[in-house]
């Protein structure tokens, strides 16, 4: 009877808005490899074909769901820069900031880069180049130059693949060796300005 009277109060936005939501909650409690759309639907409390009606099928869905992991990734990292003095320090709060995120939404981070499970639709590409663009205005600034010469771009992708490869390595336990009894946020903390730093990037 419940989910009866849920499926008649749910208006267009809300029915979508709902789906994404139960979609993240599955992910973070069963991962992107169990993910099923018909229980998504089962929690939004709405029948199996909602979610087909919407979003097409799961890669629909899980797009959907990207999508708002990018957008809220570029607030985080344009909201943790804001208050920086110069270049170098908001490359490193950029640095943290990212890895933080990965850290608070593990299941999220994997899937906003998993294509083999996306629909790779322009809007997830301008979101995705969005969410680049706080990274890329650090680089610049830390180099004195607003023009992206080769040498920029090679730097730039160089500082995202070390954070990003920290990110995962750090999600799959692979810095535990190296932790020893301190928490792996405070190992992040002391770790990514140095590594950051053996960029060079200037």
């Amino acid at each position: 009877m419940e989910r009866c009277m849920a499926r008649e109060t749910y208006h267009h936005g809300e029915l979508r808005l709902a789906l994404i939501d139960s979609a993240r909650a599955l992910l973070t409690e069963q991962g992107i490899e169990a993910f099923s759309l018909r229980e998504a639907a089962r929690r939004a409390g709405v029948s199996p074909a909602a979610p087909a009606y919407h979003f097409g099928d799961a890669s629909g869905l899980l797009t959907a769901v990207a999508m708002q992991g990018f957008a809220e990734l570029t607030q985080t990292l344009v909201a943790r820069a804001a208050g920086t003095r110069t270049p170098a320090d908001k490359l490193q709060v950029l640095g943290r900031a990212y890895i933080q995120f990965a850290f608070d939404h593990p299941a999220l981070f994997h899937l906003m880069f998993r294509k083999d499970k996306l629909r790779i639709t322009d809007d997830l590409k301008t979101l995705a180049i969005a969410a680049f663009e706080p990274l890329q205005q650090a680089v610049c600034a830390a180099a004195g130059v607003n023009d992206i010469s080769p040498e920029l771009l090679a730097s730039m992708l160089a500082a995202w693949s070390m954070v990003h490869g920290f990110a995962h390595l750090a999600l799959d336990g692979q810095f535990e060796r190296f932790s020893g009894t301190q928490s792996m946020e405070a190992f992040c903390d002391r770790y990514i300005p140095l590594a950051i730093a053996q960029l060079k990037i200037s």
